[in-house]
């Protein structure tokens, strides 16, 4: 491989198989030049084919400063920011829509998609590898055993498709756990039709005690005395409730709080 060692203190796994990065560089659907941010280049397996792509303008942050001594050295041509992606105001670097891409580093790959969240009105598409078990959790359905808090507040903004999942050996190191490509494309909600700081305290407060029904989770909000509770929606656990049912439950919590 490279003379840049991996560092497990930035989550990174090199990715080392061309097929791979090749196939992950076309799940951005670009159809004009576009602004692309490529997060944690590492090697520049993936950067290659993006730098291909005569439609992607791209830019790189990186925070390694050995991958970026090497990135500057057999990439010239790339812009690329030495930085931490999670400290970056990214309405400053892209005034305009841009799309996001990586091979996401494992110990900040959560907080890539809460970032997102921040940004969704200018990101209309990205395209990640992360931990197989994050990825099945983003894209996990309502009912489902994984469906979770990123999985409903991700899936009111974006449409999220599981690719494909990626075994061990084509990184270096190789993690212990298999990785997975999503896709996340913008969808037409611009409004969720309640408040959405309170739709984000629902959705968490519901999930932090995940196998309690509703009626008991909520409590913290709306005191268990409260005529709200007698609906059988609140004898529901969060794992039942899709993104409309909770933008539901926010509209009824918001109706008791305002009394």
């Amino acid at each position: 491989m490279t003379s840049v060692k991996a560092k497990k203190h930035l989550g990174q796994h090199f990715l080392k198989d061309m097929e791979i990065a090749s196939r992950i560089a076309g799940c951005l659907p670009l159809d004009r030049p576009s602004s692309v941010l490529e997060v944690g280049p590492g090697t520049g397996v993936l950067t290659q084919f993006l730098l291909q792509n005569p439609l992607a303008e791209l830019t790189a942050v990186e925070l390694d400063v050995e991958s970026v001594h090497y990135l500057r050295k057999n990439y010239p041509q790339l812009k690329l920011l030495h930085a931490d992606f999670l400290g970056l105001d990214l309405k400053s670097l892209f005034p305009d829509t841009f799309y996001i891409i990586g091979n996401f580093p494992y110990n900040i790959s959560s907080q890539i998609f809460f970032k997102l969240l921040e940004y969704r009105d200018s990101v209309p598409c990205l395209v990640g590898m992360l931990q197989k078990e994050l990825a099945e959790r983003i894209a996990a359905p309502a009912g489902s055993r994984t469906y979770g808090i990123l999985s409903v507040l991700l899936q009111a903004f974006y449409t999220v498709d599981y690719l494909f999942t990626v075994h061990e050996d084509v990184f270096d190191p190789p993690p212990k756990v298999k990785s997975a490509v999503v896709r996340l494309t913008r969808n037409d909600v611009h409004d969720i039709g309640c408040d959405e700081k309170l739709f984000k305290t629902v959705v968490k407060t519901a999930f932090n005690q995940r196998r309690k029904t509703l009626r008991n989770s909520l409590k913290t909000l709306v005191p268990k005395e409260n005529s709200m509770y007698a609906d059988s929606l609140f004898d529901k656990r969060p794992e039942q409730l899709d993104v409309p049912a909770f933008v539901d439950l926010t509209k009824r919590v918001a109706e008791q709080l305002n009394h």
